[in-house]
Protein backbone atom coordinates (compact mmCIF):
# COMPACT_ATOMS: atom_id res chain seq x y z
CA UNK A 1 0.00 0.00 0.00
CA UNK A 2 1.41 3.40 -0.99
CA UNK A 3 2.08 5.59 2.01
CA UNK A 4 0.68 9.09 2.19
CA UNK A 5 3.07 10.42 4.83
CA UNK A 6 5.87 9.22 7.08
CA UNK A 7 6.73 11.09 10.26
CA UNK A 8 9.15 10.48 13.11
CA UNK A 9 6.91 7.96 14.87
CA UNK A 10 4.13 6.97 12.44
CA UNK A 11 3.34 6.16 8.82
CA UNK A 12 -0.03 7.01 7.26
CA UNK A 13 -1.66 4.90 4.55
CA UNK A 14 -4.98 5.44 2.74
CA UNK A 15 -7.72 3.12 3.99
CA UNK A 16 -10.67 4.57 2.08
CA UNK A 17 -12.00 7.92 0.89
CA UNK A 18 -12.51 9.19 4.44
CA UNK A 19 -10.17 7.03 6.52
CA UNK A 20 -6.47 6.38 7.10
CA UNK A 21 -4.45 3.50 8.46
CA UNK A 22 -1.82 4.58 11.00
CA UNK A 23 1.27 2.40 11.47
CA UNK A 24 3.28 3.01 14.67
CA UNK A 25 7.06 2.69 14.36
CA UNK A 26 9.72 1.68 16.90
CA UNK A 27 11.96 4.62 15.95
CA UNK A 28 12.42 7.22 18.68
CA UNK A 29 13.51 10.84 18.39
CA UNK A 30 14.08 13.65 20.87
CA UNK A 31 15.16 17.30 20.87
CA UNK A 32 13.54 17.98 17.49
CA UNK A 33 15.03 14.77 16.01
CA UNK A 34 18.61 15.71 17.00
CA UNK A 35 18.69 12.47 19.01
CA UNK A 36 17.55 9.25 17.33
CA UNK A 37 17.26 5.66 18.43
CA UNK A 38 15.16 2.53 18.53
CA UNK A 39 12.87 1.31 21.30
CA UNK A 40 11.88 -2.31 20.51
CA UNK A 41 8.13 -2.78 20.76
CA UNK A 42 7.40 0.95 21.09
CA UNK A 43 5.06 0.95 18.11
CA UNK A 44 2.93 -1.81 19.61
CA UNK A 45 2.80 -0.05 22.98
CA UNK A 46 1.87 3.33 21.52
CA UNK A 47 -0.80 1.86 19.27
CA UNK A 48 -2.47 -0.11 22.04
CA UNK A 49 -2.19 2.65 24.66
CA UNK A 50 -3.54 5.25 22.22
CA UNK A 51 -6.43 3.01 21.15
CA UNK A 52 -7.36 2.30 24.78
CA UNK A 53 -7.24 5.97 25.75
CA UNK A 54 -9.19 7.10 22.67
CA UNK A 55 -11.94 4.61 23.54
CA UNK A 56 -11.91 5.79 27.17
CA UNK A 57 -12.19 9.43 26.14
CA UNK A 58 -14.92 8.69 23.58
CA UNK A 59 -16.91 6.94 26.34
CA UNK A 60 -16.67 10.17 28.34
CA UNK A 61 -17.88 12.47 25.58
CA UNK A 62 -14.62 13.49 23.86
CA UNK A 63 -14.86 13.22 20.06
CA UNK A 64 -11.76 11.74 18.40
CA UNK A 65 -10.58 10.56 15.00
CA UNK A 66 -10.18 6.96 16.25
CA UNK A 67 -12.22 4.18 14.62
CA UNK A 68 -10.62 0.81 15.44
CA UNK A 69 -7.45 -1.16 16.05
CA UNK A 70 -6.42 -3.01 12.89
CA UNK A 71 -3.38 -4.88 14.23
CA UNK A 72 -0.85 -4.71 17.06
CA UNK A 73 0.82 -1.75 15.33
CA UNK A 74 -2.02 -0.20 13.35
CA UNK A 75 -5.25 1.68 13.86
CA UNK A 76 -7.84 3.08 11.47
CA UNK A 77 -8.82 6.72 11.89
CA UNK A 78 -10.91 9.38 10.22
CA UNK A 79 -9.13 11.72 7.82
CA UNK A 80 -8.89 15.17 9.38
CA UNK A 81 -7.19 18.44 8.57
CA UNK A 82 -4.64 18.74 11.37
CA UNK A 83 -4.45 22.14 13.02
CA UNK A 84 -0.81 23.36 12.85
CA UNK A 85 -0.63 23.48 16.63
CA UNK A 86 0.61 21.31 19.48
CA UNK A 87 -1.37 21.76 22.68
CA UNK A 88 0.42 21.09 25.97
CA UNK A 89 -1.31 20.70 29.31
CA UNK A 90 0.91 20.84 32.40
CA UNK A 91 0.04 19.80 35.95
CA UNK A 92 3.59 19.91 37.36
CA UNK A 93 6.80 21.62 36.26
CA UNK A 94 9.01 19.43 34.08
CA UNK A 95 11.12 19.46 30.95
CA UNK A 96 11.36 22.71 28.99
CA UNK A 97 8.91 24.47 31.32
CA UNK A 98 11.07 23.81 34.40
CA UNK A 99 14.19 24.93 32.52
CA UNK A 100 12.51 28.02 31.04
CA UNK A 101 11.34 29.37 34.39
CA UNK A 102 14.00 27.94 36.70
CA UNK A 103 11.50 25.79 38.58
CA UNK A 104 12.38 22.47 40.19
CA UNK A 105 10.97 19.50 38.29
CA UNK A 106 7.93 18.03 40.00
CA UNK A 107 6.75 21.35 41.46
CA UNK A 108 2.92 21.31 41.35
CA UNK A 109 1.36 24.19 39.41
CA UNK A 110 -1.36 26.23 41.12
CA UNK A 111 -3.67 25.60 38.16
CA UNK A 112 -3.37 23.34 35.09
CA UNK A 113 -1.54 25.29 32.37
CA UNK A 114 -2.47 25.11 28.68
CA UNK A 115 0.32 26.10 26.28
CA UNK A 116 0.38 26.19 22.48
CA UNK A 117 3.31 25.64 20.16
CA UNK A 118 3.51 26.06 16.41
CA UNK A 119 3.75 22.65 14.73
CA UNK A 120 6.92 23.27 12.71
CA UNK A 121 10.03 21.09 12.79
CA UNK A 122 12.18 23.67 10.92
CA UNK A 123 11.34 26.28 13.59
CA UNK A 124 11.67 23.85 16.49
CA UNK A 125 7.95 23.94 17.44
CA UNK A 126 8.15 27.36 19.15
CA UNK A 127 5.63 28.47 21.76
CA UNK A 128 2.90 30.68 20.33
CA UNK A 129 0.36 32.81 22.18
CA UNK A 130 -3.39 32.63 21.41
CA UNK A 131 -3.34 36.15 19.99
CA UNK A 132 -0.68 35.16 17.45
CA UNK A 133 -2.64 32.02 16.53
CA UNK A 134 -5.66 34.20 15.73
CA UNK A 135 -3.59 36.88 13.98
CA UNK A 136 -1.95 34.30 11.71
CA UNK A 137 -5.27 32.59 10.97
CA UNK A 138 -4.06 29.22 12.26
CA UNK A 139 -7.42 28.66 13.99
CA UNK A 140 -10.63 30.60 14.52
CA UNK A 141 -11.46 32.00 17.95
CA UNK A 142 -14.28 29.47 18.42
CA UNK A 143 -12.00 26.61 17.41
CA UNK A 144 -9.26 27.73 19.79
CA UNK A 145 -11.77 28.00 22.63
CA UNK A 146 -13.03 24.49 21.92
CA UNK A 147 -9.49 23.11 21.75
CA UNK A 148 -8.68 24.64 25.13
CA UNK A 149 -11.89 23.38 26.75
CA UNK A 150 -11.41 19.88 25.33
CA UNK A 151 -7.76 19.79 26.42
CA UNK A 152 -8.70 20.60 30.02
CA UNK A 153 -11.43 17.92 29.96
CA UNK A 154 -9.01 15.35 28.54
CA UNK A 155 -6.50 16.28 31.23
CA UNK A 156 -9.03 15.73 34.00
CA UNK A 157 -10.06 12.36 32.58
CA UNK A 158 -6.53 11.11 31.92
CA UNK A 159 -5.19 12.25 35.27
CA UNK A 160 -7.87 10.20 37.02
CA UNK A 161 -7.35 7.24 34.67
CA UNK A 162 -3.62 7.06 35.40
CA UNK A 163 -3.96 7.79 39.11
CA UNK A 164 -6.06 4.64 39.41
CA UNK A 165 -3.13 2.76 37.90
CA UNK A 166 -0.43 4.15 40.16
CA UNK A 167 0.85 6.72 37.68
CA UNK A 168 1.14 10.50 38.07
CA UNK A 169 0.34 12.43 34.87
CA UNK A 170 2.80 15.35 34.83
CA UNK A 171 2.05 16.85 31.41
CA UNK A 172 1.04 15.80 27.91
CA UNK A 173 0.78 16.98 24.31
CA UNK A 174 -2.32 16.79 22.10
CA UNK A 175 -3.10 17.52 18.47
CA UNK A 176 -6.48 18.31 16.96
CA UNK A 177 -7.98 18.12 13.49
CA UNK A 178 -11.01 19.45 11.63
CA UNK A 179 -13.48 17.29 9.76
CA UNK A 180 -16.62 18.74 8.19
CA UNK A 181 -16.31 21.77 10.44
CA UNK A 182 -15.97 19.69 13.62
CA UNK A 183 -12.92 19.69 15.91
CA UNK A 184 -11.68 16.17 16.74
CA UNK A 185 -8.89 14.96 18.99
CA UNK A 186 -6.30 13.35 16.70
CA UNK A 187 -2.72 12.01 16.47
CA UNK A 188 -1.85 9.74 19.45
CA UNK A 189 -1.82 9.64 23.26
CA UNK A 190 1.07 7.49 24.45
CA UNK A 191 4.29 7.43 26.51
CA UNK A 192 5.81 9.35 23.58
CA UNK A 193 3.49 12.32 24.13
CA UNK A 194 3.20 12.58 27.92
CA UNK A 195 5.17 12.44 31.12
CA UNK A 196 4.12 9.69 33.52
CA UNK A 197 5.85 9.15 36.86
CA UNK A 198 5.38 6.14 39.09
CA UNK A 199 3.44 7.33 42.14
CA UNK A 200 5.55 5.31 44.60
CA UNK A 201 9.07 5.82 43.24
CA UNK A 202 8.74 9.04 41.21
CA UNK A 203 10.56 7.29 38.36
CA UNK A 204 9.74 8.46 34.80
CA UNK A 205 7.81 5.87 32.80
CA UNK A 206 7.88 7.68 29.45
CA UNK A 207 10.15 8.98 26.68
CA UNK A 208 12.20 10.99 29.21
CA UNK A 209 14.01 7.70 29.90
CA UNK A 210 15.20 7.89 26.27
CA UNK A 211 15.80 11.65 26.28
CA UNK A 212 17.92 11.53 29.45
CA UNK A 213 19.64 8.16 28.85
CA UNK A 214 18.13 6.71 32.04
CA UNK A 215 17.99 3.17 30.69
CA UNK A 216 15.09 0.75 31.02
CA UNK A 217 13.13 2.50 28.26
CA UNK A 218 11.58 -0.62 26.76
CA UNK A 219 10.67 -1.96 30.20
CA UNK A 220 9.01 1.33 31.19
CA UNK A 221 6.89 1.40 28.02
CA UNK A 222 5.81 -2.20 28.56
CA UNK A 223 4.89 -1.47 32.19
CA UNK A 224 2.74 1.50 31.12
CA UNK A 225 0.96 -0.75 28.62
CA UNK A 226 0.42 -3.41 31.28
CA UNK A 227 -1.15 -0.89 33.65
CA UNK A 228 -3.27 0.75 30.94
CA UNK A 229 -4.72 -2.60 29.86
CA UNK A 230 -5.26 -3.69 33.46
CA UNK A 231 -8.65 -1.99 33.51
Amino acid sequence: MEKLYEGKAKVLFPAGPDTLRVYFKDEATAFNAQKRGLIPGKGVVNNKVSATLFRYLEAHGVKTHFLEEVSDREMRVLRVEILPLEVILRFKAAGSFAKRYGVKEGTPLKTPLVEFSLKSDPLGDPLICPEAILALGLAAEEELSQVRTTTLKVGELLRDFFAQRGLDLIDFKLEFGKRQGEILLADEISPDTMRLWDQKTGEPMDKDRFRKDLGGVEEAYQEVLRRVLRG
